[in-house]
């Protein structure tokens, strides 16, 4: 029997078969989500003028020394400048104008008082003239309330580098740069194979001896949140020929993996491996971890394979240790694992593989603490629906004892 495999030298002969995807050009809608390709530089600058912050009388910060409640700044009112408009003529000395949040400062006017500082009452939006004059009850300072040219970013900028994953803010950046197609990486294409004649879908009620294939969907949802293109095919039954057919579709949709579970273990039934053998190469590990110790990985067609356990905890979490990591490589985004330190609440017996475990977490003053989820059994899919992360008990432990700290890689947002 082959010697176990350590996880680190699987994932980096994994690892080996994947180079990032080339870049495409998408509409602006539908860039969110995806990684951007290419810097994105600022061809104007932004704000393009020196603009109010609020609604107010833009003055010479000057003319407002000394101003308070009962000894205002008496000045005259010479313009009305609204969002949109640009002004007409430059303030002199003595004079201010009344102007709107967004709206450009006129020339030789360097501050804005509010509204609210003034013997006015008016209200951005009401259609009410400009006083003849305006009294100032505050002194301001030069740039008071003034957006700069250029406070948010200048002409040439790279406003947004490449390989940025773009959230909402980056969406809407883009837009004010006028940005229509932007330049994405490609979606890794990722075809997703369920095998057995145990498994029904999710529309067919249950029989006798049949299971739901929750695999496909779990996986679906799992390619889908690290950027890939999820595609789901048929479940292949326990035959060549299906298993053929099924890989050959697979193949046809010119995806960057594939990925299945089940049917790569040693068993009669195990079809996957056969045909996979047949239509490629398949090196067949045994990884020393728990649980999903038998882990296929190899090429079909030239296509990156990977063939996971069929119980549904163990496909989840070499999903998270093998295969994330390559979709991440393809569209160039650093593996990342959100992990924290946690001390175990109670011993936890091992058997010397490398084990990730489900647990709950909880503070106790400046500790996190572990607790198991209850079973570990790889068939239960509920632990890992309560499971807040996976702490990783390493090689050749086999007691972890309650109080020791170890690695816990976390499903969901704990602080």
């Amino acid at each position: 029997m082959p010697e176990l495999l350590s996880v680190e030298s699987a994932v980096t002969r994994i690892l080996e078969s994947f180079r990032p995807l080339p870049v495409e050009h998408v509409e602006l809608v539908e860039s969110l989500g995806r990684v951007l390709g290419a810097d994105v530089r600022a061809s104007f600058d932004a704000p393009p003028f020196a603009n109010s912050s609020m609604d107010g009388f833009a003055v010479i910060a000057q003319d407002t020394q000394g101003a308070e409640q009962q000894q205002p700044a008496r000045l005259r009112v010479v313009a009305d400048i609204p969002a949109g408009t640009m002004p007409t003529r430059a303030l002199l000395a003595g004079e201010a104008a009344r102007i709107m949040t967004g709206a450009p400062l006129p020339e030789g006017a360097n501050a804005v008082v509010p509204v609210e500082q003034t013997d006015q009452n008016w209200r951005s939006g009401e259609n009410h003239p400009p006083s003849a004059y305006v009294s100032i009850y505050r002194t301001v300072n030069p740039g008071a309330y003034v957006r700069p040219r250029g406070e948010d970013f200048f002409t040439g900028d790279t406003v947004l580098p490449a390989l940025t994953p773009i959230r909402p803010q980056e969406l809407g950046l883009l837009a004010a740069l006028g940005s229509q197609r932007v330049p994405v990486i490609r979606q890794p294409r990722v075809v997703i194979l369920s095998t057995g004649d145990e498994l029904l879908d999710v529309d067919q009620p249950l029989a006798p001896g049949k299971i739901r294939d929750a695999n496909g969907y779990t996986l679906y949802g799992l390619v889908k949140t690290y950027g890939g293109l999820p595609i789901r095919l048929p479940i292949i039954r326990d035959t060549l020929a299906d298993a053929r057919a099924r890989f050959q579709a697979a193949l046809a949709l010119q995806p960057d993996i594939i990925l299945s579970s089940a049917g790569v273990s040693v068993g009669a039934f195990d079809v996957v491996r056969a045909v996979v053998e047949e239509l490629g190469a398949i090196n067949f590990w045994r990884v020393n971890l728990r649980p999903g110790k038998p882990l296929a990985f190899g090429h079909v067609g030239g296509v990156p394979f990977f063939g996971l356990p069929g119980n549904p905890v163990s496909a989840m979490v070499t999903f998270d240790v093998f295969v994330r990591p390559a979709l991440l490589r393809l569209t160039e985004q650093p593996d990342a694992v959100p992990t924290i330190t946690a001390v175990l609440e109670e011993d936890t017996p091992s058997d010397g593989r490398r084990s990730y475990l489900r647990v709950k977490l909880r503070r106790d003053g400046a500790t996190w603490v572990a607790t198991m989820t209850g079973t570990q059994s790889s068939g239960a899919l509920t632990s890992m629906v309560k499971a807040d992360g996976i702490i990783i008990i390493p090689e050749g432990v086999t007691l972890a004892r309650a109080g020791e700290p170890f690695a816990v890689r976390l499903l969901r947002d704990i602080h």
